[in-house]
């Protein structure tokens, strides 16, 4: 998936573009007498919003205060609408850093005569589109209903293209990996078997010493909004620098020996669901979040695949507590004499519920709180009830399970030669895009 990628605003040179009310005071500091002006200015006018001056020029390509509302909508909507006001000021610094490495990545791929055609850029709008099960057309309806635009998606799809191509031709070819390290690898993991592995997602956010402190800020107050039920990988895609951020994230299944060392110690004391606070790491900070974790090359009884059927009992409007009471007891007692799945339906029934079936569930794709109570139950038997006034209640009956088989080898040799290459790459990448931050004129308005 194409990520709307934000990079950490520490160091940001600029600011955006001033009001009227705000710029004149100071222009007002700076005169002589010979204007007269009043000490108390009271503002008779507004701006104008439908101008739209440009919020800064990169090497002559303009930045509009447009393209950094539409593009932060985008985040927004990204994370569920749900973004504080104190937030958005802070993402909206984020944007604009965002648009000014973007625009240097697509001025990049023109220097070097990489061009990305409107037939690709187009080709992949409609795959994001289908991603959210709307046509190109409903997909531009639903971003303008957001107050951003297809165009701005694509803009950002035109950048990722261009940066990735650039990596392609100019970074990856000379990215050289060993066949003796990818081996040295492969035989730890071997000897490691049994041991712990995870599955982890991260944000990463580089710093020097002079912008240390204020990368720490940016991810303590990411760290807030996770807590708060802010969406990881959505957070991940707009302000991480590695190469994860385009799925993200989201780093799969890793072994501890596969992370940095401060990493590998910090994901080995969390426990699955848990977020971690700032890691320090080469080159910056990282915010981890363990997601799920298994033994290596062994097999996890939460992999086995279920056949369930489930029996569902909606409230309806206006239904009160008794009311609600009297039908969870009711689907309670039944279900304690469900005596296979034969007679799921039958019980749907008398209790004014309906039945489903699924041959092919995995207990690790269940909530959290139904995992263990799965392992435990024989074929026959059903859950305890379960669910809300807003939601109804239900209960599931094990139908068949079907064990994991032990996994008889590890990661293959071209599978961890991929992953040692992409991380080289992804170092190579931070740094390329230094060089053209720095070497850039950009002024700000």
């Amino acid at each position: 998936m194409i990520r709307v990628r934000d990079v950490v605003a520490a160091g940001l040179l600029g600011v955006a573009a001033m009001t009227l009310a705000t710029s004149r005071p100071a222009l007002a500091q700076q005169s002589d007498d010979s204007l007269n002006l009043p000490a108390d200015v009271t503002i008779l006018s507004k701006p104008d919003p439908s101008i739209r001056k440009a919020t800064a020029i990169v090497n002559g390509s303009i930045i509009t205060d447009t393209d950094i509302d539409q593009r932060l909508q985008l985040v927004v909507t990204a994370n569920g609408g749900k973004v504080p006001e104190d937030e958005r000021d802070r993402l909206r610094l984020q944007v604009l850093r965002n648009l000014i490495d973007e625009t240097l990545e697509i001025q990049e791929a023109k220097v070097d005569d990489i061009k990305i055609s409107q037939d690709d850029i187009d080709a992949t709008y409609a795959r994001v589109a289908n991603q959210f099960k709307k046509t190109p057309q409903q997909f531009a309806d639903y971003l303008h209903s957001q107050g951003s635009s297809a165009s701005s998606m694509k803009r950002q799809i035109e950048g990722e293209l261009a940066w990735q191509r650039v990596l392609n031709r100019k970074v990856q070819p000379f990215v050289n990996v060993g066949d003796d390290e990818v081996k040295a690898v492969i035989n730890r993991l071997k000897a490691s078997k049994g041991a712990k592995e995870y599955h982890v997602a991260e944000i990463f956010l580089s710093s020097t010493p002079a912008t240390q402190a204020q990368v720490t800020t940016n991810l303590n107050q990411i760290v807030e909004q996770l807590r708060k039920g802010a969406s990881f990988p959505a957070y991940a895609r707009q302000y991480s620098e590695a190469s994860t951020a385009a799925v993200g994230g989201d780093l799969g299944w890793v072994r501890a020996e596969q992370l940095p060392d401060a990493l590998a110690q910090a994901v080995q004391q969390m426990q699955p669901g848990q977020l971690s606070t700032p890691i320090a790491v080469g080159g910056g900070y990282s915010l981890i979040a363990l997601i799920d974790s298994r033994q290596v090359l062994m097999a996890d009884p939460r992999d086995a695949v279920l056949s369930l059927k489930q029996i569902s009992v909606a409230f309806p409007k206006g239904a009160g507590k008794e009311q609600m009471s009297a039908r969870v007891q009711q689907l309670t007692e039944k279900a304690k004499t469900i005596s296979g799945c034969g007679g799921v339906e039958k019980t749907a029934a008398e209790v004014g519920g309906e039945s489903v079936a699924n041959d092919s569930v995995r207990v690790r794709d269940l909530p959290p709180q139904l995992q263990d109570i799965m392992l435990k139950l024989s074929v026959g038997q059903a859950t305890p009830v379960f669910g809300s006034a807003e939601d109804g209640v239900r209960v599931l009956v094990l139908c068949g399970r079907d064990d994991p088989e032990v996994a008889a080898a590890g990661p293959s040799f071209d599978q961890v030669y991929a992953q040692m290459q992409e991380e080289r790459v992804n170092k190579r990448a931070q740094r390329y895009l230094r060089d053209l931050r720095r070497d850039a004129v950009v002024d700000y308005r």
